[in-house]
């Protein structure tokens, strides 16, 4: 397990001490999610999404697009997603001297993408960058990859290609999570959602963008009316695996939507005249065995702080995305970290998880949940399909009552 950050600085006090040449964030924001095959992106493609969060954030920012020395998109299943990407940055009136790129390490993509330009930034070969997480799981479902007979052979090179869902039963399975306790998790974040929406939290994040002729703005993925009786009256969706306990209630959301950060140094964006939201700190990856790959979170987290030297207790907020239920508790409880902390308005399990996007959605929402309870410190976290995980750390510098 290697560390995917060279300079971060060590410890709280120098943490959130200023420097000119820090990476900042100076705008982040995400659309509104579509439930996949069903709600209102069903019909939407990857370019065309993009082409719309481009333009909204071109016109909500003002800024010149001749200015971006790079963009990189987190994606993971459309078609040739370099051409597809680019082709949206061009007719969202992005100059075609600005340069794309594509990431895609599945659950993490987003987050890669922000890793991508802040390293850019940090090497000096880029000055303002834009990192990008999008999917649409009703237009590119996951496939179903294919290895050849000799590399299956391979016990992990097996298990690394099975269904996700094959993974959550098996972390159910090895790690004694009961079908009670992912229902009891997964109503902490059912309902901290609904509790979000009816106090307009969410739009604080969300960037409306046209689509067709309609405003699209807010979230059709959320789910009214979970109760403990309800959950477990759902029937499994993996009858077949392990102890069979998760459901369409206790796993995440599949749906389809994209984020953007907007990112430079604290030196140029002070010069421009840009509101400083945030300052990305430092990233960490790890592998796992991909049968329980959900559990890397609890391996991704305490390597990024190590890096950084941060405690846990330091994190006022934590992100941990919800691909199922019994990952998630497991990784909870073995973190030991305060529920009050993780997902305070819900996670992937209520919200949806459209793969590219996540990593990207979930620091938006950090950094605007921090900004509200005047916060300093995220940690972002989640598993990776074939067995991974990533963790990042970041610092709030909006507080409560800032124009966003």
């Amino acid at each position: 397990m290697r560390s995917a950050s060279t300079h971060a600085p060590r410890g709280l006090a120098a943490i959130l001490q200023k420097n000119p040449d820090d990476v900042v964030i100076t705008f982040a924001k995400r659309t509104a999610m579509g439930r996949a095959k069903k709600g209102q992106l069903k019909d939407t493609s990857v370019d065309e999404l993009l082409q719309a969060l481009f333009k909204a954030t071109l016109e909500k920012t003002r800024l010149d697009p001749s200015k971006i020395d790079d963009i990189c998109v987190g994606t993971c299943h459309p078609p040739s997603p370099l051409y597809v990407s680019r082709s949206a940055a061009l007719a969202a009136g992005i100059p075609n001297k600005v340069p794309i790129s594509t990431v895609n390490r599945l659950c993490s993509s987003g987050l890669m993408a922000i890793r991508t330009i802040a390293h850019a930034i940090q090497a000096g070969e880029t000055s303002i960058g834009v990192a990008v997480g999008v999917d649409s799981m009703s237009k590119h479902p996951r496939p179903t990859p294919e290895i050849c007979e000799e590399v299956d052979k391979n016990a992990d090179a097996h298990d690394c290609i099975q269904s996700m869902g094959w993974t959550s039963e098996m972390v159910a399975e090895n790690y004694k999570i009961s079908r009670e306790t992912q229902d009891k998790y997964a109503l902490i974040s059912h309902t901290r959602a609904n509790e979000a929406v009816a106090k307009g939290i969410f739009a604080e994040e969300i960037i409306p963008v046209e689509l067709k002729g309609t405003v699209v703005s807010i979230d059709d993925t959320i789910r009214s009316g979970s109760t403990v009786e309800s959950l477990a009256a759902l029937k499994p969706v993996f009858p077949n695996w392990g102890p069979a306990a998760t459901t369409a209630g206790n796993a995440s959301g599949v749906g389809d939507g994209a984020g953007i950060c907007i990112m430079t140094t604290r030196e140029r964006a002070e010069q421009d005249g840009m509101e400083i939201l945030g300052k990305w700190v430092a990233s960490s990856v790890v592998g796992v065995e991909p049968r329980y790959m959900g559990i890397a979170p609890i391996y991704a987290i305490p390597k990024v702080l190590e890096q950084v030297g941060l405690k846990k207790e330091d994190i006022d907020v934590y992100e941990i995305n919800e691909a199922f239920a019994s990952q998630f508790a497991y990784c909870v409880e073995e973190l030991g970290i305060p529920i009050e902390k993780i997902n305070p308005n819900g996670g992937a399990i209520a919200l949806s998880h459209p793969l590219g996007m996540t990593g990207v959605r979930q620091v938006v929402t950090g950094l605007a949940e921090l900004r509200r309870k005047n916060g300093s410190l995220l940690c972002t976290s989640m598993c990776i399909g074939s067995g991974m995980g990533a963790a990042g750390i970041f610092v709030n510098e909006a507080r409560s009552g800032s124009r966003l």
